[in-house]
């Protein structure tokens, strides 16, 4: 078993799979005549492919049991899949590198309960890891015909020793 250690969540550090949903880095508009702060286009959709659409919907994540083995990945190779957590708790996102069909190793990331990121169209992760007690995500992701979930097992489990 591989252990994996937790990356420090960075734009830069994650461009690879897709996209932080930071505020802190998100184009902010007042509207509503000033009592509204509008954290512009934190997401793009990538849900078209093969007639898709975009939905929205919420996903209660149970928490997680540490030491935790990392023992397959998925990827959506019909859209883009966004989570932003709105219980304002940390969890983990763990990702890999396309290598010729099969997910590469695994990097995970820390990230910060009021942070999203949004995996880009056929990008392998792990589902959802939530941390410590059960926690609430926004995930906008598409609905529709075709096939849009692969699932590959590692031959060997890497594992996050503690969160």
């Amino acid at each position: 078993m591989q252990e994996l250690t937790l990356e420090l969540l960075t734009a830069k550090a994650f461009a690879p799979f897709g996209t932080v949903l930071d505020t802190d880095l998100a184009e902010k508009r007042m509207i509503n005549e000033g009592t509204t702060e509008r954290f512009h286009a934190l997401a793009t959709a990538d849900t078209e492919t093969e007639g898709g659409r975009t939905i929205l919907s919420l996903f209660r994540g149970q928490p997680r049991v540490f030491p935790y083995k990392i023992t397959m990945m998925e990827r959506h190779p019909l859209g883009s899949q966004a989570f932003f957590p709105v219980t304002n708790r940390a969890w983990i996102a763990v990702v890999a590198e396309d290598e010729d069909g099969l997910p590469g190793p695994p990097r995970a990331f820390r990230v910060p309960g009021n942070v999203g990121v949004q995996y880009a169209r056929n990008i392998w992760h792990h589902p959802l890891i939530a941390v410590g007690e059960p926690c609430n995500f926004l995930v906008m992701d598409r609905e529709g015909d075709g096939t849009n979930l692969e699932e590959i097992g590692y031959p060997a489990p890497y594992v996050i020793t503690a969160p």
